[in-house]
């Protein structure tokens, strides 16, 4: 069984930060010209992405992120397109190519890679990491020919075993470093005991609620949304204002693109925070497959403004899915995505869709049925997939955001929602246009 370690990393001056943040920019860089060329390929006369010359950007960074890393950033980018190429073997999949890490003008996503043998992880007094760097790293920042980036770090290891390769990731809202270490470890040494390999959960995605998840061990998770979406559309309020300042010759400025990343970064924050919570919750109860709805029709068709303008802007499905399946990974759970056409409408009671009422966050129908419209979705989503009945056995978890972490919330669930202007889950509780993303990436 795998479980994932995960710590803050803190160098232990200017000039490392410095040091290792051209390390991660580098190994942003390489994924990018990695992804070009693999690209340019599938898109091209032959399509055959693994002709593309990877070797020779092997060659060109090994001597700044190190030959090593250089291997496995693109050993994670072949992971990725055998993903997408299995996808495409699914006709209900909306499968799509790898995409890109940022760009330098906008900022690219700091991350980076680290061979299992490559690095040392000591905890104890004085808690420490040591990765490799490029000799010409090593030239211009002043470290020896075997010397490596030591780095600080906090926290404590939460499982021991046979370790990993090792994530490093810039969170830019936070301002930390950090780093996940997938470890392997004995069943046995698990705190509660694993369930049979069928052990299944399914995923209703929404805004207003985020994720509504139904486990076959009885067990329901509700993330809210909702002040994650007033916080977005607070930034996306302050977009508006200033393209409307703007020359009728200029689409942007230099004080819009700042808002545009950092509204991406926050909502990225709270979305890589829910992955990770969710999924090892799911690990412990041994979840073994993970069912998530296929929303790309959904996404390009729905008759409501309101709900494309989350759909679209806010909850960023497919970088979403992306996530879900690279932490899964680590923890050996399997993720498809189907259809949940009619979740949303059907008693789980009667199986009746024309008789039920769906009300902000509550279901209702003629048969008396009444329970929360999400929940009650996930596990009717559930049912279908692992064709038996499911019924929650323990009070549902609600988890609401506090800017740095997903906390139990403990106020009872509602059953007929809670303020008048609250809108059904899918559905925006905004008026007015919110600002294009055509031009930016989110």
């Amino acid at each position: 069984m795998r479980r994932s370690n995960t710590f803050e990393v803190r160098p232990r001056s200017e000039e490392d930060e410095q040091l290792l943040r051209r390390l991660l920019d580098a190994s942003a860089s390489l994924w990018n010209e990695t992804t070009y060329a693999r690209r340019e390929r599938f898109f091209g006369d032959d399509g055959n992405v693994w002709d593309a010359d990877t070797g020779t950007l092997e060659g060109q960074y090994k001597d700044v992120v190190g030959s090593a890393t250089a291997q496995q950033i693109i050993r994670k980018n072949t992971e990725a397109w055998r993903s997408f190429f299995k996808c495409l073997e699914d006709p209900d999949q909306d499968a799509r190519p790898p995409g890109y890490w940022g760009n330098e003008d906008d900022g690219r996503e700091l991350r980076t890679y680290i061979r299992g043998d490559q690095y040392t992880l000591k905890w104890g007094e004085r808690s420490r990491l040591e990765i490799p760097v490029g000799t010409k790293l090593k030239d211009e920042f002043g470290l020896g020919y075997r010397e490596r980036l030591r780095l600080e770090v906090s926290g404590e290891p939460k499982w021991s075993g046979e370790h990993g390769r090792l994530e490093i990731v810039y969170d830019e809202v936070d301002g930390t470093f950090r780093a996940f270490q997938p470890v392997t470890i004995d069943d046995s040494r698990l705190d509660t005991p694993l369930a049979s390999s069928d052990e299944a959960a399914a995923l209703d995605i929404g805004a207003n609620n985020l994720i509504a998840c139904t486990t076959t061990t009885g067990q329901q998770y509700l993330y809210e949304g909702r002040d994650l979406f007033a916080e977005f559309r607070e930034a996306t309020e302050k977009i508006a204002h200033y393209q409307s300042k703007l020359d009728d010759q200029r689409r942007t400025s230099k004080r819009i693109d700042r808002l545009y990343r950092k509204r991406t970064r926050q909502r990225n924050h709270a979305q890589d925070a829910l992955v990770r919570d969710l999924v090892e919750q799911l690990a412990d109860e041994g979840i073994s497959t993970v069912y998530v709805g296929d929303l790309a029709d959904v996404l390009s068709t729905h008759w409501s403004c309101r709900v494309n303008e989350k759909t679209h802007n806010f909850w960023a499905y497919r970088r979403f899915i992306g996530r879900l399946e690279s932490v899964c990974e680590e923890y050996g759970i399997d993720v498809a995505e189907t259809s949940e056409a009619w979740t949303s409408q059907e008693c789980p009671d009667c199986g009746s869709r024309d008789k039920t009422i769906r009300h902000e966050d509550t279901l209702t129908c003629s048969c008396g049925f009444e329970g929360h419209a999400d929940l009650t979705a996930s596990r009717t989503f559930l049912e279908r997939q692992v064709r038996r009945e499911v019924r929650p056995m323990a009070r549902p978890v609600r988890l609401k955001w506090t800017k740095h972490e997903w906390r139990e919330h403990h106020s009872s669930l509602p059953n007929r929602g809670t303020t008048a202007n609250e809108e059904r889950t899918n559905q925006s509780t905004c008026t007015g246009k919110v600002a294009s993303v055509e031009t930016q990436t989110d």
